[in-house]
């Protein structure tokens, strides 16, 4: 089933508009619905923005060893400090983010594949052409019908709102309202300290607000690698903010031109603004789909299967509405393996091991493959090593003082089965253990690879060295 099949996209995120492409690539006719703009929250108002905004506080946090390096402000220091224009920061944010979803309307309008705005839903039966009706509620109010051989569902997730913390907009807030402010946070109180807590709460943090973490777990980044967390939530403390651990938050209210955060032990943290990073709730409700007999989990997250079918004839899913793994590369990924099976190209199915994944602190925690964890609870019969970066002569260079590179391989092969990079610019130091993953190289032929001197990347060949068998 390839030229000619139809195939309706609904949600134009990462897993809808990579599986357009590769459905076009494949001869389909291809529709997308999109009600918010292309690229979805992941480019308009998650990991563009987010990101951006990372990367702009990333040059606060370079001038720390400014002083060890020979530089400092001429004349008045106070005169040459830097500050961070909230209102400046936030429209090259948006700016950003909506090139980029430009970017990729005219690059999927430019194939031949037709964007639709509005929202769609799936209807129950199939015709006896063997084919799918979706129902679009377009953007100007229109009703529209469209047929389809293959349907993806590529919804995505929007942040998760707690009935004792309503946000908005203007001093409780969720990520995607973020970005919103003109001014920085006098003092801005961040709950949750998973991925997306711990990175707005460094970035702010960074640019000059002071910041209370609210964890309810003993650490930040609670399901990360422990060596990585316990560096970052350092690295946080010492640059001032609170981490209030164990701690979890009973409601926020709005107070005057602030919030009040009200612990359950009934401690309250006053604040000018609160951001509410507790997870994302799957948009999955409204789209017909248990009707079209798509299975729905109790976390309202679609079931898929490693191909990213759903228990629904023709209908695949990708991305955060599946609850395989929040990432968007992930997402990416789960749309290609969708059209490449439903439209019988080669296929290989979906391989988290592989994954890389990245944790955009200052430093940054990037990580793939076999866990620490998993090799001291037995479950993986592995080596581990780990090498501090501030021995690197290129990190003495630059300052670098925080941060460590750890790689796991198998005792009897030597095999690379996983790592972990705590540095800036992790998630580019991570790609030669992510190769050596994926093909299944060993510790020696990592090591043997040769890396420019003096480099970061010479830390993981003296890794990969260390775990040499003899």
């Amino acid at each position: 089933m390839r030229e000619g099949s139809r195939v309706v996209i609904v949600g134009g995120g990462p897993g809808g508009y990579e599986a357009a492409l590769v459905a076009r690539q494949l001869g389909a006719q291809v529709q997308v619905v999109e009600r918010q703009g292309m690229g979805g929250s992941a480019v308009l108002t998650d990991v563009v923005p987010s990101k951006t905004l990372i990367a702009t506080a990333e040059w606060m946090t370079l001038t720390e060893q400014a002083g060890e390096l020979g530089i400092g402000a001429e004349g008045d220091e106070e005169a040459g400090a830097l500050r961070a224009d909230m209102d400046v920061v936030d429209r090259r944010v948006m700016r950003l983010a909506e090139k980029q979803s430009r970017d990729i309307r005219n690059r999927l309008e430019r194939e031949g594949i037709e964007i639709i705005a509005g929202t769609g839903r799936i209807g129950a039966d199939i015709d006896a052409g063997a084919n799918r009706r979706i129902f679009v509620e377009t953007a100007d109010g229109g009703q529209e019908e469209l047929s389809a051989q293959i349907v993806l569902v590529a919804t995505g997730a929007t942040p998760r709102v707690l009935p004792t913390a309503e946000p908005d907009g203007e001093r409780i807030l969720t990520w995607a309202q973020m970005y919103n402010l003109t001014d920085i946070p006098e003092h801005l109180v961040v709950i949750g300290s998973g991925v997306t807590g711990a990175e707005f709460a460094g970035a702010y943090n960074a640019l000059g607000a002071d910041v209370t973490l609210i964890s309810s777990r003993d650490r930040v980044l609670p399901g990360e690698d422990e060596n990585a967390a316990e560096l970052i939530e350092g690295v946080f403390t010492r640059r001032g903010m609170q981490v209030l651990s164990r701690s979890r938050a009973a409601g926020v209210r709005r107070v005057g031109d602030g919030v009040e955060v009200e612990l359950t032990d009934g401690r309250v943290v006053a604040g000018s603004h609160c951001l509410v990073a507790v997870g994302g709730v799957p948009n999955t409700a409204g789209l017909g789909l248990e009707e079209a007999g798509v299975h729905l989990k109790a976390s309202g997250h679609i079931e898929v299967d490693r191909v990213s079918r759903t228990r629904a004839p023709r209908v695949y899913a990708a991305g955060d509405c599946t609850g395989v793994l929040p990432l968007a590369s992930v997402a990416a990924m789960q749309g290609r393996i969708a059209m490449w099976h439903s439209l019988g190209d080669a296929v290989a199915p979906l391989d988290l091991s592989s994954v890389a994944a990245n944790i955009f602190t200052a430093p940054e925690i990037a990580t793939i493959g076999v866990t620490q964890k998993a090799i001291e609870a037995g479950e993986v019969d592995g080596a581990i090593t780990r090498l501090p970066l501030a021995r690197n002569p290129r990190a003495k260079m630059l300052g670098i003082k925080e941060g460590f590179i750890k790689l796991f391989s198998d005792r009897s092969t030597g095999t690379v089965l996983g790592g972990v990079v705590v540095a800036p610019r992790a998630s580019e130091l991570i790609y030669p253990i992510t190769i050596a993953v994926a093909q299944r190289l060993t510790v020696d032929q990592l090591a043997n690879v040769f890396t420019i001197y003096p480099s970061l990347t010479g830390s993981i060949a003296e890794a990969a060295r260390t775990l040499h068998r003899a």
